[in-house]
């Protein structure tokens, strides 16, 4: 999911979270690039409001699509505020796995390519844009959408690599897409970088390379 890639797209399976007895072990490494503490970083936790505030605003827009300029700013100026409550490394953190839907982004075109242009967006009825993180290093996502009476996706499936304790980069095989019963894949590899600004049990927040704004919110 990204952020500053070509044509993005999004597909998923659970991740659960560990449990509690889980998140009391000591700390071990993944078997891969990922490295993931099994706890939880201390820190302070962001109030409520303001995880209320950015999902309230968020919510009817079509994922930012429909929010005015001075929309999308309020929208800033409170993940502004939620970064100031980022647990340490949160690439380390248990919390970035699991299952996410996309609800916002600033640039509608960055977690869906050409299907959220405004023309895609008149063929393309999004459905559902999802992204599941899932432990050690495997990131798929998925925009359902419905066209001309069908039910199709397009769906990625990426590995994860950590850039340092906040960004993340993610290579994506080519996109495959289906169609009622017609699927096929098309297209090369894409390559995304995204900082995690804050995450937490009911969301994360994500800035893409080239600036775009993201909300996941937990499923």
């Amino acid at each position: 999911m990204s952020a500053s890639a070509a044509p993005t797209h999004i597909r998923f399976s659970s991740a659960a979270l560990p449990s509690a007895a889980a998140l009391r072990r000591p700390r071990r490494r993944c078997a891969t690039p990922v490295r993931c503490s099994l706890a939880a970083a201390p820190g302070l936790r962001a109030p409520p409001e303001l995880i209320d505030s950015i999902l309230s605003k968020v919510k009817g827009t079509d994922r930012g699509v429909l929010l005015p300029k001075d929309g999308h700013q309020e929208v800033a100026d409170v993940a502004l505020q939620l970064a100031k409550y980022c647990i340490d490394d949160p690439v380390k953190s248990p919390l970035i796995f699991g299952e996410w839907e996309v609800v916002y982004c600033s640039v509608p075109t960055s977690p869906g390519g050409l299907y959220r242009t405004p023309l895609g967006r008149l063929i393309f009825k999004t459905d559902e844009m999802a992204q599941v993180v899932q432990a050690p290093d495997v990131v798929k996502n998925k925009v359902s959408f419905s066209v001309f009476g069908f039910d199709g996706a397009v769906s990625l499936k990426g590995k994860l690599n950590v850039l340092d304790g906040k960004w993340i980069q993610v290579i994506f095989e080519p996109p495959e897409v289906k169609v009622g019963s017609l699927g096929f894949q098309y297209g090369g590899e894409s390559e995304v970088k995204l900082e995690i600004t804050y995450v937490d049990e009911k969301i994360r927040l994500g800035k893409g390379s080239r600036g775009s704004l993201f909300v996941f919110m937990r499923r």
